[in-house]
Protein backbone atom coordinates (compact mmCIF):
# COMPACT_ATOMS: atom_id res chain seq x y z
CA UNK A 1 0.00 0.00 0.00
CA UNK A 2 1.31 3.47 -0.91
CA UNK A 3 2.52 5.61 1.97
CA UNK A 4 0.04 8.28 3.04
CA UNK A 5 1.05 11.84 2.11
CA UNK A 6 0.20 13.93 5.17
CA UNK A 7 1.34 17.31 3.78
CA UNK A 8 -0.91 19.39 1.57
CA UNK A 9 0.21 21.49 -1.40
CA UNK A 10 0.54 25.13 -0.47
CA UNK A 11 -1.57 27.59 -2.47
CA UNK A 12 0.53 30.15 -4.42
CA UNK A 13 -0.42 33.73 -3.44
CA UNK A 14 0.52 37.26 -4.40
CA UNK A 15 3.19 38.66 -2.07
CA UNK A 16 1.67 40.88 0.69
CA UNK A 17 3.66 43.97 -0.36
CA UNK A 18 2.33 43.71 -3.92
CA UNK A 19 -1.25 42.62 -3.24
CA UNK A 20 -2.00 45.30 -0.64
CA UNK A 21 -1.78 47.80 -3.51
CA UNK A 22 -4.08 46.04 -5.99
CA UNK A 23 -7.53 44.45 -6.20
CA UNK A 24 -6.38 41.35 -8.12
CA UNK A 25 -7.06 37.92 -6.67
CA UNK A 26 -4.77 37.14 -3.73
CA UNK A 27 -4.80 33.33 -4.02
CA UNK A 28 -3.45 32.40 -7.45
CA UNK A 29 -4.73 28.80 -7.65
CA UNK A 30 -2.89 25.52 -8.09
CA UNK A 31 -0.94 24.57 -11.20
CA UNK A 32 -2.06 21.30 -12.84
CA UNK A 33 0.92 19.50 -11.22
CA UNK A 34 0.06 20.85 -7.76
CA UNK A 35 -3.61 19.92 -8.17
CA UNK A 36 -2.69 16.38 -9.30
CA UNK A 37 -0.31 15.99 -6.37
CA UNK A 38 -3.01 17.18 -3.94
CA UNK A 39 -5.72 14.96 -5.49
CA UNK A 40 -3.43 11.93 -5.15
CA UNK A 41 -3.52 12.40 -1.35
CA UNK A 42 -7.23 11.45 -1.14
CA UNK A 43 -7.46 7.87 0.18
CA UNK A 44 -11.08 7.45 -1.00
CA UNK A 45 -12.15 6.19 2.41
CA UNK A 46 -15.36 4.13 2.55
CA UNK A 47 -17.15 6.28 5.19
CA UNK A 48 -16.92 9.50 3.09
CA UNK A 49 -17.22 11.92 6.03
CA UNK A 50 -16.32 14.84 3.72
CA UNK A 51 -19.54 14.41 1.70
CA UNK A 52 -21.58 14.39 4.93
CA UNK A 53 -19.68 17.51 6.03
CA UNK A 54 -20.64 19.39 2.83
CA UNK A 55 -23.88 21.42 3.18
CA UNK A 56 -24.81 20.67 -0.46
CA UNK A 57 -23.64 17.03 -0.40
CA UNK A 58 -21.01 17.20 -3.18
CA UNK A 59 -19.67 13.71 -4.07
CA UNK A 60 -16.18 14.75 -2.98
CA UNK A 61 -14.22 11.46 -3.23
CA UNK A 62 -15.72 10.86 -6.71
CA UNK A 63 -14.82 14.26 -8.16
CA UNK A 64 -11.29 14.03 -6.71
CA UNK A 65 -10.83 10.43 -7.97
CA UNK A 66 -11.93 11.38 -11.50
CA UNK A 67 -9.50 14.30 -11.41
CA UNK A 68 -6.62 12.17 -10.09
CA UNK A 69 -7.25 9.69 -12.94
CA UNK A 70 -6.89 12.52 -15.46
CA UNK A 71 -10.60 12.79 -16.34
CA UNK A 72 -11.11 16.48 -15.49
CA UNK A 73 -14.28 16.72 -17.59
CA UNK A 74 -15.92 13.94 -15.58
CA UNK A 75 -14.64 15.54 -12.36
CA UNK A 76 -16.33 18.84 -13.35
CA UNK A 77 -19.58 17.02 -14.19
CA UNK A 78 -19.64 15.29 -10.78
CA UNK A 79 -18.93 18.59 -9.02
CA UNK A 80 -21.61 20.54 -10.96
CA UNK A 81 -24.13 17.72 -10.33
CA UNK A 82 -24.59 18.88 -6.73
CA UNK A 83 -23.12 22.39 -6.73
CA UNK A 84 -24.22 25.03 -9.24
CA UNK A 85 -21.56 27.50 -7.99
CA UNK A 86 -18.26 25.59 -7.57
CA UNK A 87 -16.01 28.47 -8.72
CA UNK A 88 -17.47 30.55 -5.87
CA UNK A 89 -17.40 27.80 -3.21
CA UNK A 90 -13.81 26.90 -4.05
CA UNK A 91 -12.84 30.46 -3.11
CA UNK A 92 -15.04 31.61 -0.23
CA UNK A 93 -16.40 28.52 1.56
CA UNK A 94 -15.03 27.83 5.04
CA UNK A 95 -13.95 24.29 4.09
CA UNK A 96 -11.75 24.17 7.18
CA UNK A 97 -14.86 24.00 9.38
CA UNK A 98 -16.91 21.78 7.03
CA UNK A 99 -15.74 19.08 4.59
CA UNK A 100 -12.03 19.40 5.39
CA UNK A 101 -12.61 19.39 9.17
CA UNK A 102 -13.87 15.78 8.99
CA UNK A 103 -11.40 14.52 6.34
CA UNK A 104 -9.89 11.21 7.54
CA UNK A 105 -6.36 12.37 6.64
CA UNK A 106 -6.82 15.30 9.02
CA UNK A 107 -6.57 12.89 11.98
CA UNK A 108 -2.91 12.23 11.15
CA UNK A 109 -1.79 15.27 9.14
CA UNK A 110 -3.24 17.99 6.90
CA UNK A 111 -6.69 17.24 5.41
CA UNK A 112 -7.03 17.07 1.62
CA UNK A 113 -7.35 20.63 0.24
CA UNK A 114 -10.88 19.97 -1.06
CA UNK A 115 -11.72 23.65 -1.61
CA UNK A 116 -8.58 24.30 -3.63
CA UNK A 117 -9.25 21.26 -5.83
CA UNK A 118 -12.86 22.42 -6.29
CA UNK A 119 -11.55 25.82 -7.41
CA UNK A 120 -9.10 24.23 -9.86
CA UNK A 121 -11.76 21.98 -11.46
CA UNK A 122 -14.31 24.83 -11.64
CA UNK A 123 -11.76 27.15 -13.27
CA UNK A 124 -10.74 24.43 -15.74
CA UNK A 125 -14.39 23.83 -16.62
CA UNK A 126 -14.96 27.55 -17.19
CA UNK A 127 -12.02 27.69 -19.60
CA UNK A 128 -12.53 24.37 -21.40
CA UNK A 129 -16.19 23.33 -21.30
CA UNK A 130 -17.95 26.42 -22.67
CA UNK A 131 -21.57 26.12 -23.86
CA UNK A 132 -22.13 22.74 -22.20
CA UNK A 133 -25.84 21.93 -22.42
CA UNK A 134 -27.54 20.38 -19.40
CA UNK A 135 -30.26 17.90 -20.38
CA UNK A 136 -33.45 19.06 -18.69
CA UNK A 137 -36.52 16.90 -18.00
CA UNK A 138 -39.89 17.64 -19.69
CA UNK A 139 -41.50 20.86 -18.44
CA UNK A 140 -43.86 20.37 -15.49
CA UNK A 141 -45.90 23.49 -16.32
CA UNK A 142 -45.36 24.78 -12.75
CA UNK A 143 -44.07 28.31 -12.11
CA UNK A 144 -41.82 29.27 -9.20
CA UNK A 145 -40.73 32.78 -8.17
CA UNK A 146 -37.33 33.09 -6.50
CA UNK A 147 -36.78 36.39 -4.69
CA UNK A 148 -33.09 37.32 -4.56
CA UNK A 149 -30.16 36.12 -6.69
CA UNK A 150 -27.60 35.47 -3.98
CA UNK A 151 -26.24 31.99 -3.21
CA UNK A 152 -29.53 30.66 -1.78
CA UNK A 153 -31.64 31.99 -4.67
CA UNK A 154 -29.25 30.87 -7.41
CA UNK A 155 -28.99 27.36 -5.95
CA UNK A 156 -32.75 26.98 -5.48
CA UNK A 157 -33.40 28.31 -9.00
CA UNK A 158 -30.83 25.95 -10.59
CA UNK A 159 -32.24 22.87 -8.83
CA UNK A 160 -35.86 23.82 -9.59
CA UNK A 161 -35.01 24.37 -13.27
CA UNK A 162 -33.26 20.97 -13.35
CA UNK A 163 -36.53 19.49 -12.02
CA UNK A 164 -38.41 20.89 -15.04
CA UNK A 165 -40.13 23.87 -13.43
CA UNK A 166 -40.37 27.35 -14.95
CA UNK A 167 -38.32 29.66 -12.68
CA UNK A 168 -38.10 33.45 -12.50
CA UNK A 169 -35.62 35.20 -10.20
CA UNK A 170 -36.52 38.71 -9.02
CA UNK A 171 -33.37 40.70 -8.09
CA UNK A 172 -33.61 44.15 -6.46
CA UNK A 173 -30.21 45.37 -7.71
CA UNK A 174 -29.08 46.08 -11.28
CA UNK A 175 -26.73 43.05 -11.30
CA UNK A 176 -27.43 39.44 -10.31
CA UNK A 177 -25.36 37.73 -7.62
CA UNK A 178 -26.51 39.33 -4.37
CA UNK A 179 -23.90 39.38 -1.61
CA UNK A 180 -21.43 37.64 -3.97
CA UNK A 181 -21.39 40.86 -6.01
CA UNK A 182 -21.85 43.62 -3.44
CA UNK A 183 -20.27 42.07 -0.35
CA UNK A 184 -17.15 40.10 -1.26
CA UNK A 185 -14.20 42.02 -2.72
CA UNK A 186 -12.67 41.34 -6.13
CA UNK A 187 -9.39 40.18 -4.56
CA UNK A 188 -11.22 37.33 -2.82
CA UNK A 189 -13.90 36.55 -5.41
CA UNK A 190 -13.50 37.99 -8.94
CA UNK A 191 -16.84 39.25 -10.23
CA UNK A 192 -16.26 37.61 -13.62
CA UNK A 193 -16.50 34.23 -11.83
CA UNK A 194 -19.79 35.19 -10.14
CA UNK A 195 -21.27 36.28 -13.48
CA UNK A 196 -20.08 33.04 -15.08
CA UNK A 197 -22.01 31.06 -12.44
CA UNK A 198 -25.06 33.34 -12.92
CA UNK A 199 -24.87 32.62 -16.67
CA UNK A 200 -24.84 28.87 -15.94
CA UNK A 201 -28.11 29.27 -13.98
CA UNK A 202 -29.57 31.28 -16.90
CA UNK A 203 -28.48 28.50 -19.30
CA UNK A 204 -30.88 26.18 -17.43
CA UNK A 205 -33.75 28.38 -18.63
CA UNK A 206 -34.05 30.54 -15.50
CA UNK A 207 -35.33 34.06 -16.23
CA UNK A 208 -33.66 36.80 -14.12
CA UNK A 209 -35.53 40.09 -13.74
CA UNK A 210 -33.19 42.83 -12.45
CA UNK A 211 -34.18 46.09 -10.70
CA UNK A 212 -37.21 44.22 -9.34
CA UNK A 213 -37.92 44.90 -5.67
CA UNK A 214 -40.48 42.40 -4.39
CA UNK A 215 -42.58 44.18 -1.77
CA UNK A 216 -42.64 47.35 -3.90
CA UNK A 217 -42.99 46.20 -7.52
CA UNK A 218 -45.24 43.30 -6.49
CA UNK A 219 -45.96 41.67 -3.14
CA UNK A 220 -45.61 37.93 -2.53
CA UNK A 221 -49.41 37.59 -2.70
CA UNK A 222 -49.40 39.41 -6.05
CA UNK A 223 -46.82 36.92 -7.36
CA UNK A 224 -49.25 34.12 -6.47
CA UNK A 225 -52.08 36.03 -8.18
CA UNK A 226 -49.80 36.36 -11.24
CA UNK A 227 -49.63 32.59 -11.69
CA UNK A 228 -46.71 31.44 -9.52
CA UNK A 229 -47.50 28.32 -7.48
CA UNK A 230 -44.55 28.64 -5.08
CA UNK A 231 -42.26 31.44 -3.87
CA UNK A 232 -38.75 31.05 -2.46
CA UNK A 233 -37.42 33.98 -0.41
CA UNK A 234 -33.63 34.31 -0.58
CA UNK A 235 -33.21 38.04 -0.05
CA UNK A 236 -30.35 37.74 2.45
CA UNK A 237 -29.67 40.11 5.32
CA UNK A 238 -28.98 43.57 3.96
CA UNK A 239 -29.88 45.72 6.96
CA UNK A 240 -26.73 46.72 8.88
CA UNK A 241 -26.52 46.64 12.67
CA UNK A 242 -24.98 49.56 14.57
CA UNK A 243 -23.70 50.04 18.13
CA UNK A 244 -26.07 52.86 19.13
CA UNK A 245 -23.35 54.82 20.94
CA UNK A 246 -22.82 58.61 20.99
CA UNK A 247 -21.50 60.13 17.76
CA UNK A 248 -22.48 57.24 15.50
CA UNK A 249 -24.23 59.61 13.07
CA UNK A 250 -21.06 61.61 12.35
CA UNK A 251 -19.86 61.86 8.76
CA UNK A 252 -17.13 59.36 7.93
CA UNK A 253 -18.85 56.46 9.70
CA UNK A 254 -20.00 53.79 7.25
CA UNK A 255 -21.80 50.52 7.65
CA UNK A 256 -19.67 47.75 6.10
CA UNK A 257 -22.64 47.12 3.79
CA UNK A 258 -22.53 50.61 2.29
CA UNK A 259 -18.73 50.73 2.13
CA UNK A 260 -18.39 47.33 0.44
CA UNK A 261 -21.30 47.99 -1.94
CA UNK A 262 -19.64 51.19 -3.13
CA UNK A 263 -16.26 49.50 -3.50
CA UNK A 264 -17.37 46.16 -5.01
CA UNK A 265 -20.67 46.56 -6.84
CA UNK A 266 -20.22 50.23 -7.81
CA UNK A 267 -16.47 49.77 -8.40
CA UNK A 268 -15.25 52.79 -6.41
CA UNK A 269 -11.79 51.19 -6.46
CA UNK A 270 -11.60 51.89 -10.20
CA UNK A 271 -12.10 55.67 -9.78
CA UNK A 272 -12.09 57.75 -12.02
CA UNK A 273 -13.06 55.08 -14.56
CA UNK A 274 -16.15 54.54 -12.35
CA UNK A 275 -17.30 57.79 -10.77
CA UNK A 276 -18.44 56.32 -7.44
CA UNK A 277 -17.64 58.49 -4.42
CA UNK A 278 -16.12 56.73 -1.41
CA UNK A 279 -14.24 58.48 1.38
CA UNK A 280 -10.65 57.33 1.67
CA UNK A 281 -9.45 57.62 5.25
CA UNK A 282 -5.85 57.98 6.41
CA UNK A 283 -6.53 56.25 9.75
CA UNK A 284 -9.35 53.72 9.45
CA UNK A 285 -10.98 51.71 12.23
CA UNK A 286 -13.08 48.67 11.31
CA UNK A 287 -15.27 47.48 14.18
CA UNK A 288 -15.89 43.72 14.22
CA UNK A 289 -14.01 40.44 13.82
CA UNK A 290 -15.77 38.53 11.05
CA UNK A 291 -14.98 38.02 7.37
CA UNK A 292 -16.85 41.24 6.49
CA UNK A 293 -14.60 43.19 8.87
CA UNK A 294 -11.51 41.64 7.22
CA UNK A 295 -12.88 42.46 3.74
CA UNK A 296 -13.57 46.07 4.76
CA UNK A 297 -10.13 46.54 6.33
CA UNK A 298 -8.31 45.05 3.34
CA UNK A 299 -10.32 47.25 0.92
CA UNK A 300 -9.53 50.37 2.96
CA UNK A 301 -5.83 49.48 2.81
CA UNK A 302 -5.95 49.01 -0.97
CA UNK A 303 -7.74 52.34 -1.38
CA UNK A 304 -4.73 54.09 0.16
CA UNK A 305 -5.26 54.26 3.95
CA UNK A 306 -2.05 54.77 5.93
CA UNK A 307 -3.22 52.79 8.95
CA UNK A 308 -6.08 50.33 9.23
CA UNK A 309 -7.19 48.88 12.57
CA UNK A 310 -9.47 45.93 13.30
CA UNK A 311 -11.16 46.84 16.60
CA UNK A 312 -12.59 43.68 18.19
CA UNK A 313 -13.89 43.24 21.73
CA UNK A 314 -12.77 39.64 22.19
CA UNK A 315 -9.42 37.90 21.62
CA UNK A 316 -8.00 36.37 18.44
CA UNK A 317 -9.26 32.89 19.45
CA UNK A 318 -12.90 34.05 19.47
CA UNK A 319 -12.69 35.88 16.15
CA UNK A 320 -15.34 34.49 13.74
CA UNK A 321 -13.34 35.37 10.57
CA UNK A 322 -11.72 32.54 8.63
CA UNK A 323 -8.18 31.98 9.88
CA UNK A 324 -6.88 32.47 6.32
CA UNK A 325 -8.62 35.86 5.95
CA UNK A 326 -7.31 37.17 9.30
CA UNK A 327 -3.82 35.94 8.39
CA UNK A 328 -4.00 37.64 4.96
CA UNK A 329 -5.14 40.90 6.57
CA UNK A 330 -2.30 40.83 9.10
CA UNK A 331 0.31 40.04 6.43
CA UNK A 332 -0.95 43.03 4.44
CA UNK A 333 -0.42 45.36 7.39
CA UNK A 334 -3.83 45.57 9.11
CA UNK A 335 -3.30 46.25 12.84
CA UNK A 336 -5.40 44.16 15.26
CA UNK A 337 -6.65 46.07 18.33
CA UNK A 338 -8.08 43.14 20.28
CA UNK A 339 -10.01 43.24 23.57
CA UNK A 340 -11.06 46.78 22.62
CA UNK A 341 -14.59 48.20 22.41
CA UNK A 342 -15.73 51.70 21.30
CA UNK A 343 -17.51 53.88 23.88
CA UNK A 344 -18.22 56.95 21.71
CA UNK A 345 -17.16 58.70 18.50
CA UNK A 346 -15.65 62.20 18.55
CA UNK A 347 -16.24 64.72 15.75
CA UNK A 348 -15.07 68.16 14.61
CA UNK A 349 -17.11 71.30 13.87
CA UNK A 350 -17.93 70.00 10.38
CA UNK A 351 -19.40 66.85 11.98
CA UNK A 352 -16.68 64.57 10.61
CA UNK A 353 -15.35 61.81 12.83
CA UNK A 354 -11.86 62.55 14.20
CA UNK A 355 -11.51 60.07 17.03
CA UNK A 356 -12.97 57.14 18.91
CA UNK A 357 -12.96 56.69 22.67
CA UNK A 358 -12.58 53.01 23.54
CA UNK A 359 -12.51 50.76 26.61
CA UNK A 360 -10.09 47.91 27.12
CA UNK A 361 -11.88 44.61 27.69
CA UNK A 362 -11.08 41.32 29.43
CA UNK A 363 -12.70 37.93 28.97
CA UNK A 364 -15.11 36.71 31.64
CA UNK A 365 -17.31 33.61 31.83
CA UNK A 366 -18.71 32.00 28.63
CA UNK A 367 -22.00 33.50 27.36
CA UNK A 368 -24.85 31.85 25.39
CA UNK A 369 -22.63 31.55 22.28
CA UNK A 370 -20.13 29.45 24.24
CA UNK A 371 -17.48 32.16 23.86
CA UNK A 372 -16.11 33.99 26.89
CA UNK A 373 -18.03 37.19 27.47
CA UNK A 374 -16.01 40.40 27.08
CA UNK A 375 -16.15 42.54 30.23
CA UNK A 376 -15.13 46.19 30.40
CA UNK A 377 -11.96 46.95 32.38
CA UNK A 378 -12.60 49.80 34.82
CA UNK A 379 -10.83 53.13 34.09
CA UNK A 380 -9.29 51.80 30.88
CA UNK A 381 -10.62 54.44 28.45
CA UNK A 382 -8.30 55.71 25.73
CA UNK A 383 -8.74 57.66 22.49
CA UNK A 384 -7.79 56.47 19.00
CA UNK A 385 -7.25 59.01 16.20
CA UNK A 386 -9.40 57.95 13.23
CA UNK A 387 -10.90 59.76 10.24
CA UNK A 388 -12.96 56.87 8.86
CA UNK A 389 -14.90 54.18 10.72
CA UNK A 390 -16.50 51.08 9.19
CA UNK A 391 -19.02 49.25 11.39
CA UNK A 392 -18.99 45.51 10.57
CA UNK A 393 -21.12 44.04 13.35
CA UNK A 394 -23.43 41.88 11.25
CA UNK A 395 -26.73 42.39 9.48
CA UNK A 396 -30.40 41.50 9.75
CA UNK A 397 -32.99 41.06 6.95
CA UNK A 398 -34.56 44.12 5.35
CA UNK A 399 -38.12 44.31 6.79
CA UNK A 400 -39.74 45.07 3.39
CA UNK A 401 -40.81 41.48 2.54
CA UNK A 402 -42.09 40.72 6.06
CA UNK A 403 -44.04 43.99 6.25
CA UNK A 404 -45.79 43.38 2.91
CA UNK A 405 -46.50 39.64 3.33
CA UNK A 406 -49.41 38.85 5.68
CA UNK A 407 -49.06 35.44 7.35
CA UNK A 408 -45.26 35.32 7.14
CA UNK A 409 -43.94 34.68 10.67
CA UNK A 410 -40.70 36.41 11.71
CA UNK A 411 -38.52 36.34 14.83
CA UNK A 412 -37.66 39.29 17.08
CA UNK A 413 -34.47 39.68 14.98
CA UNK A 414 -36.54 40.14 11.81
CA UNK A 415 -35.55 36.76 10.34
CA UNK A 416 -38.21 34.63 8.63
CA UNK A 417 -39.38 31.55 10.55
CA UNK A 418 -38.84 28.50 8.31
CA UNK A 419 -38.49 24.76 8.84
CA UNK A 420 -34.78 23.90 9.01
CA UNK A 421 -35.11 20.66 7.04
CA UNK A 422 -37.38 21.95 4.24
CA UNK A 423 -37.22 25.76 4.32
CA UNK A 424 -41.03 25.90 4.44
CA UNK A 425 -42.26 29.17 5.94
CA UNK A 426 -45.45 29.54 8.00
CA UNK A 427 -47.30 30.93 4.96
CA UNK A 428 -48.63 28.34 2.52
CA UNK A 429 -46.65 28.09 -0.74
CA UNK A 430 -43.71 30.12 0.63
CA UNK A 431 -40.20 28.87 1.39
CA UNK A 432 -37.19 30.81 2.67
CA UNK A 433 -33.49 30.12 3.07
CA UNK A 434 -30.09 31.67 3.65
CA UNK A 435 -29.42 34.82 5.63
CA UNK A 436 -33.11 35.87 5.62
CA UNK A 437 -33.66 32.86 7.94
CA UNK A 438 -30.36 32.52 9.81
CA UNK A 439 -29.09 36.10 9.85
CA UNK A 440 -25.66 36.71 8.29
CA UNK A 441 -23.96 33.32 7.72
CA UNK A 442 -21.85 31.57 5.05
CA UNK A 443 -22.33 31.27 1.29
CA UNK A 444 -22.39 27.47 1.45
CA UNK A 445 -24.96 27.31 4.28
CA UNK A 446 -27.23 29.56 2.18
CA UNK A 447 -26.70 27.22 -0.79
CA UNK A 448 -27.56 24.22 1.38
CA UNK A 449 -30.80 25.95 2.41
CA UNK A 450 -31.63 26.69 -1.25
CA UNK A 451 -31.02 23.04 -2.14
CA UNK A 452 -33.22 21.67 0.67
CA UNK A 453 -36.00 24.13 -0.17
CA UNK A 454 -35.94 23.25 -3.89
CA UNK A 455 -36.47 19.55 -3.02
CA UNK A 456 -39.40 20.44 -0.75
CA UNK A 457 -40.91 22.82 -3.37
CA UNK A 458 -40.75 20.11 -6.06
CA UNK A 459 -42.61 17.73 -3.75
CA UNK A 460 -45.22 20.40 -3.00
CA UNK A 461 -45.73 21.21 -6.69
CA UNK A 462 -46.85 17.62 -7.32
CA UNK A 463 -49.88 18.35 -5.11
CA UNK A 464 -51.07 21.67 -6.63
Amino acid sequence: MAKMNLNRQEMPRQEPEIRRRNFKEVALGYTLEQAREEASRCINCPKRPCTTGCPVGVDIPEFIKAFAEGNIEESARILKGKNALPGICGRVCPQESQCESVCTLGKKGAPVAIGRLERYVADWERANMKNQKVTLPPATGKKVAVVGSGPAGLTAAADLAKAGHSVTIFEALHVAGGVLMYGIPEFRLPKEIVQNEVNFVKSLGVDIKLDSVVGKMATVDELFAGGYQAVFLGTGAGLPMFMNIPGENLNGIYSANEFLTRVNLMKAYLFPEYDTPVKIGKKVAVIGGGNVAMDSARCALRLGAEKVYIVYRRSREEMPARHEEAENAEEEGVIFKLLTNPKRFIGNEQNFVTGMECYEMELGEPDASGRRRPVQKPNSEFIMDVDLVIVALGTTPNPLIASTTPGLATTSHGTVVADEATGQAKKDGVWAGGDIVTGAATVISAMGAGKRASTSISEYLKTV
